[in-house]
Protein backbone atom coordinates (compact mmCIF):
# COMPACT_ATOMS: atom_id res chain seq x y z
CA UNK A 1 0.00 0.00 0.00
CA UNK A 2 2.00 3.42 -1.14
CA UNK A 3 1.94 5.44 1.48
CA UNK A 4 5.07 7.89 3.13
CA UNK A 5 5.23 5.98 6.46
CA UNK A 6 8.94 4.69 5.65
CA UNK A 7 10.47 7.57 4.49
CA UNK A 8 13.04 8.19 7.32
CA UNK A 9 13.90 4.39 7.66
CA UNK A 10 17.65 5.51 6.12
CA UNK A 11 16.95 2.66 3.69
CA UNK A 12 18.84 3.48 0.06
CA UNK A 13 16.96 5.79 -2.77
CA UNK A 14 17.02 3.40 -5.06
CA UNK A 15 15.40 -0.20 -2.74
CA UNK A 16 12.06 -0.06 -3.68
CA UNK A 17 9.09 -3.10 -2.64
CA UNK A 18 9.08 -5.57 -5.22
CA UNK A 19 5.05 -5.78 -6.92
CA UNK A 20 4.66 -9.27 -5.06
CA UNK A 21 5.04 -7.27 -1.37
CA UNK A 22 3.29 -4.91 -2.67
CA UNK A 23 -0.43 -4.67 -0.36
CA UNK A 24 -4.21 -3.27 -1.05
CA UNK A 25 -5.44 -1.20 1.83
CA UNK A 26 -7.77 -4.06 2.74
CA UNK A 27 -4.20 -6.53 3.22
CA UNK A 28 -2.62 -4.23 4.82
CA UNK A 29 -5.38 -3.25 7.45
CA UNK A 30 -5.84 -7.01 7.68
CA UNK A 31 -3.71 -8.01 10.50
CA UNK A 32 -4.48 -5.38 12.70
CA UNK A 33 -8.34 -6.26 12.60
CA UNK A 34 -7.74 -9.61 13.18
CA UNK A 35 -5.98 -8.54 16.16
CA UNK A 36 -8.52 -5.93 17.40
CA UNK A 37 -11.24 -8.26 17.23
CA UNK A 38 -10.68 -11.89 16.86
CA UNK A 39 -11.05 -14.28 19.89
CA UNK A 40 -7.92 -16.27 17.98
CA UNK A 41 -5.73 -13.69 19.91
CA UNK A 42 -7.79 -13.07 22.73
CA UNK A 43 -5.19 -12.15 25.45
CA UNK A 44 -2.22 -12.31 23.55
CA UNK A 45 0.00 -9.54 24.26
CA UNK A 46 3.37 -8.26 23.21
CA UNK A 47 3.91 -10.41 20.64
CA UNK A 48 4.43 -8.96 16.94
CA UNK A 49 2.36 -9.87 13.95
CA UNK A 50 2.63 -9.49 10.05
CA UNK A 51 0.38 -11.06 7.65
CA UNK A 52 -2.35 -12.07 9.78
CA UNK A 53 0.34 -14.54 11.70
CA UNK A 54 3.48 -14.39 14.27
CA UNK A 55 6.57 -12.46 13.27
CA UNK A 56 9.07 -14.84 13.27
CA UNK A 57 12.43 -14.03 14.91
CA UNK A 58 14.77 -13.21 12.65
CA UNK A 59 18.56 -14.78 13.24
CA UNK A 60 20.66 -12.34 11.04
CA UNK A 61 19.01 -9.11 10.25
CA UNK A 62 18.07 -9.80 6.36
CA UNK A 63 19.47 -8.05 3.57
CA UNK A 64 17.53 -5.10 2.31
CA UNK A 65 18.03 -5.10 -1.66
CA UNK A 66 16.30 -6.51 -2.61
CA UNK A 67 13.48 -6.19 0.29
CA UNK A 68 12.23 -9.90 0.64
CA UNK A 69 9.10 -11.25 2.39
CA UNK A 70 11.33 -12.25 5.63
CA UNK A 71 12.46 -8.38 6.05
CA UNK A 72 8.98 -7.51 6.03
CA UNK A 73 7.35 -10.02 8.31
CA UNK A 74 10.27 -11.06 10.98
CA UNK A 75 11.18 -9.19 14.26
CA UNK A 76 14.53 -8.08 15.23
CA UNK A 77 15.42 -10.38 18.57
CA UNK A 78 16.30 -6.94 20.07
CA UNK A 79 12.59 -5.89 19.81
CA UNK A 80 11.68 -9.19 22.20
CA UNK A 81 14.65 -8.47 24.87
CA UNK A 82 12.08 -7.58 28.04
CA UNK A 83 15.16 -5.94 29.72
CA UNK A 84 15.36 -3.43 26.84
CA UNK A 85 11.56 -2.96 27.23
CA UNK A 86 11.77 -2.19 30.28
CA UNK A 87 15.00 0.62 29.85
CA UNK A 88 12.79 1.89 27.00
CA UNK A 89 9.47 2.55 29.06
CA UNK A 90 11.97 3.82 32.18
CA UNK A 91 13.85 6.24 30.08
CA UNK A 92 10.29 7.11 28.16
CA UNK A 93 8.99 8.03 31.56
CA UNK A 94 12.69 10.42 32.83
CA UNK A 95 11.84 12.46 29.36
CA UNK A 96 8.71 12.83 29.99
CA UNK A 97 9.83 14.10 33.45
CA UNK A 98 7.32 10.81 35.38
CA UNK A 99 8.59 8.27 37.44
CA UNK A 100 7.09 4.74 37.31
CA UNK A 101 5.01 3.23 39.85
CA UNK A 102 7.51 1.38 41.40
CA UNK A 103 9.22 5.20 42.38
CA UNK A 104 12.19 4.70 39.81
Amino acid sequence: MPTNLTRHLGRPADVTLADDLRKTVEQGAATSILLAVSPLVGGVSGRYFADCTEAVPLRRRPAMTPVTAEFMNGVAPYALDPAAAERLWEESLRMIDLVSVDGH
